[in-house]
């Protein structure tokens, strides 16, 4: 939350520290207890160059699970991350940097999408409450030594206060979707882009179903206006994730669009798009060179083509 001060020099944006408001100390990420998690966001606003990257560090390696989940700190995690997408000390002189916090509210797009999974955790979780509570607690006071064999003792539990952390993503996610959908309209066309793979993800979600007809629309209306086959790419992949019809660029002359539009999974079987896949697969290293020095597209960074492919063909 941002309010002003003036001070002698006139009045300058001061901000409350979200972070604050979250009981850190019941929670972990990758590395043990979350307690050090208000410190390593709150240095993302820090003009204190190594404070601002240990920060960015943490953010991406310790937040999120590298298998495309979620641990515990990741929902409140997310939530502040969404909140610094509007603060202007993020990065006054780098753009970029709120590009790769909508890139980041991908990533928890991406752990919290449950599908019909979300019920039956829901009960499992609510079943076993005081248990998981109790694991949890022994976790965040256990030395690193202790939490390995805790993740060994043969309950179960750990895995389940995974699948808890990946429901609390499930369940903000409609708060997250409303938080990124006014980047689809930057002025930034790199924001745009990183906009839409974030809503590619969050309104996967149940409850944004109503607002996908007009989101596809939308997504549709920028990937046609689109300058790079960078930002194209990406794009293609979001409309192809929220089910819309990605057979419009299967004859795009860059191989990256072409690709990425099949691998839609509503493409799965459809002949133009498997003649695409096999180009793919004889010829790989095209694929990477098509984007000439830039990082691939959001959503292949934390899955790659090959992962892509096996879901795919198995949906």
């Amino acid at each position: 939350m941002i309010r002003n001060v003036t001070r002698c020099y006139g009045t300058i944006p001061v901000v409350d520290d979200p972070t604050q408001d979250v009981d850190w100390s019941g929670l972990f990420h990758a590395s043990g207890p979350a307690t050090d998690t208000s410190r390593y966001l709150a240095a993302l606003l820090s003009d204190d160059p190594k404070a601002f990257v240990d920060g960015y560090s943490h953010l991406w390696s310790a937040t999120l699970r590298r298998e495309g989940k979620a641990w515990p700190a990741t929902a409140p995690t997310a939530l502040l991350v969404a909140e610094l997408l509007d603060n202007p000390l993020l990065g006054p002189d780098d753009p970029s940097l709120a590009d790769a916090m909508l890139v980041y509210l991908y990533e928890v797009g991406v752990a919290a999408d449950l599908g019909d999974r979300a019920a039956e955790i829901r009960a499992r979780v609510k079943d076993r409450a005081p248990e998981l509570r109790a694991w949890t607690v022994e976790y965040v006071s256990a030395d690193a030594d202790g939490r390995a064999r805790m993740w060994r003792d043969g309950t179960g539990l750990g895995e389940l206060v995974l699948d808890q952390a990946a429901l609390g993503c499930f369940d903000l996610v409609p708060a997250l979707l409303r938080r990124t959908l006014p980047y689809l309209a930057s002025e930034r066309a790199r924001r745009r882009t990183c906009a839409a793979a974030a809503v590619g993800a969050l309104a996967r979600h149940p409850t944004a179903s109503a607002q996908r007809p007009e989101l596809l629309n939308q997504l549709t209306s920028m990937a046609r206006a689109a300058d790079s086959s960078y930002d194209l790419a990406t794009m293609v992949i979001a409309i192809g994730d929220l089910g819309g019809d990605t057979r419009t660029w299967l004859g795009n002359p860059d191989f990256s669009v072409r690709v990425c539009a099949a691998l839609a999974p509503d493409l799965a079987g459809d002949d133009a798009a498997d003649q695409v896949l096999m180009e793919l697969e004889q010829s790989p290293q095209a694929f990477g060179m098509s984007f000439c020095d830039m990082a691939p597209p959001p959503q292949l960074q934390s899955k790659s083509y090959q992962d892509l492919l096996t879901g795919r063909r198995a949906s």
